[in-house]
Parts: structure tokens; sequence; C-alpha cells
């Protein structure tokens, strides 16, 4: 009863294979493809791979992308291509959003595998979930498992090229995150950093007071262990965590 989860982000395509559709699932493969690289997997990494039994997978790329994702799947599996879209609720999780399907897939999953994770660590408690990647998500869910919104800000390098587009002379190399920056290079890149880190930290000071409890904290994505040095509080840094949602959901709705 293989499972093959899929993540399909603003830059790479994820993939994993496990022996099964639940948490803590043994991790058979796993890989990434760039999104101008997804017609390679089914000749590539997939082409000695037995045909997995079901497949679950999150997509923010856009229809287009996701469309050429699925050709690669049906191409060389036997076995139907499915999507996780954000709902009023799945899996323990209740969806605060004002219009809950435009909340994106990739946040939903990954609170999802967050609130998993949490309560597997002790008693329910709030949470903060930290994606950093081509752009950064901070999310506030209660105690109760009520997603109750979140922040969408840019990621270092959407920061870095805004700034290099708008600004006379600030083409420069990427510099070192530094308390006290005296060239531009270290500058940007601190400024960045910087930026991120206080919106965590201000979101983290939200759920405090609004939840009377200190939040779990949690941070995923690609360039997460970037920003885990300059976190103002404590972390978890975990890596594959809309994995980690995907199994979950899995496990759930099979058992419906």
């Amino acid at each position: 009863m293989t499972f093959l989860a899929i993540d399909i982000g603003n830059t790479r395509l994820k993939w994993a294979l496990y022996a099964a559709g639940h948490p803590g699932a043994e991790l058979l493969a796993s890989g990434a493809e760039f999104l101008d690289h997804i017609e390679r997997l089914a000749e590539g990494p997939w082409a000695d791979m037995a045909s997995p039994t079901a497949m679950l997978g999150c997509a923010v790329a856009g229809d287009a992308v996701r469309r050429r994702a699925e050709e690669q799947v049906t191409e060389r599996f036997d076995c139907a291509a499915r999507w996780v879209v954000a709902s009023p609720a799945e899996a323990g999780m209740v969806n605060g959003y004002d219009h809950p399907t435009r909340l994106g897939a990739d946040r939903w999953v990954a609170m999802i595998g967050a609130r998993h994770r949490m309560l597997a660590q002790g008693a329910p408690r709030p949470m903060v979930v930290v994606m950093i990647g081509t752009a950064v998500t901070v999310e506030a869910i209660d105690a109760d498992g009520r997603f109750l919104g979140g922040l969408i800000l840019p990621g270092h390098g959407i920061m870095l090229r805004a700034l290099e587009s708008g600004t006379a002379g600030l083409h420069v190399p990427t510099g070192d995150v530094r308390e006290f920056p005296t060239n531009t290079s270290d500058a940007l890149t601190s400024g960045g950093t910087y930026a991120i880190a206080g919106a965590v930290e201000r979101m983290r000071q939200h759920v405090k007071v609004h939840c009377g409890a200190e939040p779990a904290c949690y941070m995923t994505g690609g360039a997460g262990w970037k920003m885990a040095p300059s976190m103002v509080s404590p972390f978890e840094l975990v890596d594959g965590l809309i994995m980690d949602g995907l199994l979950v959901i899995a496990e759930a709705r099979a058992a419906v």
C-alpha cells in the first residue's frame, strides 16, 4: 500500500514515496525537480519505481504546472492524481479563513502536519507555523486546532529583487546577517532577514496574548535553515512539514 506525496511550490516539485499513507510510514524514496524540469520525472527518477497504490499532493504553482505533474503521474503510474484543496475543516483542523477554499493548499497542509506533530509531543497548545520559501507565511492556530489567520510576506529573493529594480546602485552580491551591517551586501541581507524575523515574533506575541499560552513554534521550507539562527524565540525546524501533512490527511480520508 505505497503512497506518493507531491508538493509543488513556486520553484520546485518535491516528491516522496512512503510504504503506507499514514504518519510515521517508512520513507522509501524522495527527490525534487525544478518546475522547468517536471517532464523528466517519468523517465528519470520515477522510471524504475513501482507504481504507488495512492497519490496525494498539494500545488500552489498554478493549474498549468499541476497538469504537467498529473501527466507524469498518469504516464508512469497506475493510480489517480489527487490534490488537496483547503476546506472548512479536515484532519482535526478548522479553517478560519473568510473564504476557506481560497487559503493556499500548502499553508493548509503544513498546518495540519504541524498540529499532528504538536499533539504527538504532548498536550494541545496554540501554534505558530512558518514556511520560508519564495514567499513567507506565518500562521496562527489556537489550541483547539482553529486557524486564526496568517501573514504573507516576500521571501529573501523577492525582497532583494524589488530593491534592485527600484533603487539605483544596489546590484550587489548576497551578504551576511550582521547586527550592525557596514556594507551594502550585509545591509540588504540583514534587513530582509530581520524583517521576516520581526513579523514572526509579532505573530508569536499575538497568539500568546490571544490564547493565553505560549505557542509551539514550527518552521519549515527550503530556506528555513537560513532564518533559524536569526529568530527571536525558539523554533523547531522541521524538514518536510507539508509531506507530514499529506500523510495525516491521507490517513484521515482513508478512515472515513
